[in-house]
């Protein structure tokens, strides 16, 4: 007999929550249909249903990774969205650093996925597209900056977002690897001085 459509759909959240506990565990090295099958107690027979292969996993758990970010609770300053522009800018850029454990959790998975990204051309254009998706809105918003007189206008709004997201993903390499040296609030200032030399030029 099939299993309703809740019940799969339940099973599914189920299979999510153990993918993303071993990802904080052992990060995607470590992640396999075994050790989901043992996180969740199952057999690998039972995730193969959801997941013919290794490919299909990772694939899902990057999925996963993206549905956490989403909806990871931010501080109370970050929650009052600003209304747009410069500010909006900012407030984006602050969500991809890894300013408290959750972030800093969050994008240590994300770095570790990234070797796995590179060895698959189909999740290598995922991965792709994610970024330029993410340089699509910063885009948005460093225009919306410049019709307001944020920043100036004589450079395409395109490349300020771009030079913007690679600054802020070598930031949280740096962070990453040494977090001492790159606590929150240097990691905000390191941003903060970025974003006033693109406002001064």
């Amino acid at each position: 007999m099939t299993p309703a459509r809740g019940d799969h759909d339940a099973r599914r959240r189920d299979v999510s929550e153990a993918v993303w506990r071993v990802l904080a565990a052992r990060g995607f090295g470590g992640l396999t249909l075994r050790a989901v099958a043992a996180e969740m107690g199952a057999t690998t027979g039972l995730l193969t249903h959801y997941f013919p292969n290794k490919r299909a996993l990772v694939a899902h758990a990057l999925e996963v990774l993206d549905r956490r970010a989403a909806e990871r609770p931010r501080p109370a300053a970050e929650r009052a969205a600003p209304a747009g522009g410069l500010a909006m800018v900012r407030a984006l850029l602050l969500d991809v650093l890894p300013l408290d454990a959750a972030s800093a959790a969050d994008n240590r998975i994300w770095v570790g996925s990234w070797d796995a990204a590179l060895a698959d051309g189909e999740l290598a254009a995922d991965h792709a597209g994610r970024y330029r998706r993410s340089r699509e809105r910063l885009t948005e918003f460093v225009a919306q900056a410049q019709r307001a007189g944020e920043l100036p206008a004589g450079r395409g709004p395109g490349e300020i977002a771009a030079a913007l997201q690679a600054f802020v993903l070598g930031l949280v390499v740096q962070a990453l690897f040494a977090p001492d040296e790159f606590p929150a609030e240097r990691q905000i200032a390191l941003l903060d001085g970025a974003l006033a030399g693109i406002a001064a030029n």
